[in-house]
């Protein structure tokens, strides 16, 4: 079985996926824990961000290949 890490394929988005997830949290009027640990956060915030990002994602990848940006 191969081994999971959470290091991004291409590192220099970092900084975009946090402001990213900053802004999908802030219109969903989810607090970032200030320390990392999700733990404390209920499933359903922690999915509906997830989830939230993931749609965002696609959105924008789907403009870039289409030709259009935001």
């Amino acid at each position: 079985m191969a081994r999971r890490s959470n290091r991004p394929v291409v590192p220099e988005a970092i900084h975009a996926l946090q402001q990213l997830k900053y802004e999908v949290a802030q219109e969903l009027g989810i607090q970032i824990p200030e320390d990392g640990y999700y733990g404390y956060m209920a499933t359903r915030d922690t999915g509906a961000l997830g989830g939230q990002i993931t749609r965002r994602l696609i959105q924008i990848a789907q403009q870039q290949l289409s030709g259009h940006t935001r």
